[in-house]
């Protein structure tokens, strides 16, 4: 052994996966969710929103404007510390306000200021049409079929 070398580098590892079309797939997957993710949230980038941003404005928007945090954070399946970060960017541009419910001083209202539905209204017919320009490649069975097994793997 030359000096210095690790005994890793000493090994010969069979770099084989186990199941070389499971593989294949997730390499298909992630390709397939970059090239969605550029073509659905640019526009929103240039408005300095981001994806979960805009999922939380338009949450609150369906909801009738306001929605509790926890609430919002069980809807969105998205944890604590990065729905902290999404709501403080969000009330620091002022789209929304956050405050504590008097009956429980431990849960927070979020709620959505007049800045944050104009936003969604303004962007929300751009972002439904990419939407459905995006997955015109698929017929309606096939979307269907890839909403299952995105189910199934999210499981």
């Amino acid at each position: 052994m030359r000096p210095g070398a690790s005994v890793a580098s000493r090994r010969k590892v069979a770099l084989s996966p186990a199941d070389p079309l499971a593989h294949r797939v997730l390499e298909s997957l992630l390709r397939a969710d970059a090239a969605l993710r550029r073509a659905l949230f640019a526009e929103l980038q240039r408005e300095g929103l981001s994806a979960s941003g805009f999922s939380v404005l338009l949450l609150l928007l369906t909801a009738g404007g306001e929605l509790e945090l926890r609430a919002i954070r069980q809807r969105l399946r998205t944890s604590k510390a990065n729905l902290a970060e999404v709501i403080a960017t969000l009330q620091a541009r002022g789209l929304v306000t956050r405050r504590r419910l008097s009956s429980d001083r431990r849960a927070a209202v979020i709620t959505l200021s007049e800045s944050g539905r104009e936003i969604v209204e303004r962007l929300f017919p751009q972002y439904t049409g990419r939407v459905r320009e995006v997955f015109s490649v698929l017929d309606d069975e096939e979307k269907r079929s890839l909403m299952n097994i995105c189910r199934k793997l999210a499981a």
